[in-house]
């Protein structure tokens, strides 16, 4: 595959998720294009990042520090410093499982009470390939309706709250928002959104960490009207607690159902995971938008992206 070299810069490229999915996507994006933006959910509330959020009131940096670390520079110093970002400190004291690049993260915001510089800080330490920014300017919870956690009562409808209680249900989540309801998007993702000439979402973990970005209005507004074309990309498998039981196009209807003005113009999607192409292209096609059908999974039996395969299905899907 031929990837980025010499002067060649790519189109301007915005990326839309959280935690690995989000990597994955940047990880390909990154041979395409150094005019890529990555668009983090802040809505994390557990591990380091829950930590962190809750004792000083900041944004959680765990998704932030990750995207971070998959744009890193591919030479002896990125290497060794996206190494020490996602370097997780073991021990027996209030240290323990926290991520030094979450640490120092919330280091450059306090210094310099602006979380977009503090990342762009880290990433100039990094010698990132593109911009890390959140989606919103204040740290959000994610609230979710969810059917049959009750044993007793396997009709009822039981709100869950919490990005990490949502994601591990037992139950099927039927809709989720956001807390605050309507919170600020943060500017210079807005204005990335609207000078892009792609914008892509997902993979992810469907209800807290693609889904999110349609639910900041001032996002979802900006998503809504940018002359960028809109590539989603769907999991490679049903992700377990989120998306148990669903096909391809139950993750489409599940953005319809919750955007119904986000016009989409291509479904990036691994053959293995559909079984139905026939509707899934229908549900695409009642969203405005085509099916790229490309093998993108590393084919090892895990769902894991290819970077490389990813990258070549973007490639395909950006010269069209």
């Amino acid at each position: 595959m031929t990837t980025l070299t010499g002067r060649e810069r790519g189109p301007k490229v915005v990326a839309l998720g959280g935690g690995h999915g989000l990597a994955a996507s940047l990880a390909a994006l990154r041979h395409l294009t150094d005019r890529l933006t990555a668009v983090v959910t802040v809505a994390d509330d557990g591990g380091s990042s829950g930590r962190l959020r809750r004792e000083f009131g900041v944004l959680p940096p765990g998704d932030l520090r990750m995207a971070l670390s998959a744009l890193c520079d591919d030479s002896e110093w990125g290497r060794l410093w996206r190494d020490v970002l996602q370097h997780r400190f073991a021990s027996a004291g209030a240290l323990h499982d926290h991520a030094l690049g979450n640490l120092l993260i919330v280091t450059l915001w306090e210094l310099l009470d602006d979380p977009v510089s503090g990342l762009d800080w880290v990433a100039r330490l990094l010698g990132a390939r593109g911009r890390v920014l959140p989606m919103a300017a204040v740290p959000l919870d994610i609230e979710a309706s969810v059917l049959g956690i009750d044993p007793d009562d396997p009709a009822a409808v039981t709100v869950v709250r919490g990005q990490v209680a949502v994601a591990t249900t037992p139950g099927k989540v039927i809709g989720v928002q956001l807390m605050p309801k309507d919170p600020p998007g943060c500017p210079e993702a807005l204005v990335a959104v609207r000078e892009a000439d792609w914008v892509v979402l997902g993979p992810g973990s469907w209800f807290t960490s693609v889904l999110p970005h349609l639910l900041v209005p001032e996002l979802e507004r900006a998503l809504s009207q940018t002359t960028a074309r809109r590539c989603l990309t769907l999991n490679l498998s049903p992700q377990p607690g989120e998306t148990d039981g669903f096909a391809p196009e139950n993750h489409l209807e599940v953005i319809a159902a919750h955007a119904p003005d986000l016009r989409i113009d291509a479904v990036l999607v691994d053959p293995s995971a559909v079984d139905n192409a026939d509707l899934l292209a229908e549900v695409a096609a009642s969203m405005g938008a085509t099916v790229l059908s490309r093998e993108v999974s590393l084919g090892d039996g895990t769902a894991r992206h290819d970077p490389l395969r990813l990258a070549a299905a973007y490639r395909d899907l950006f010269a069209g």
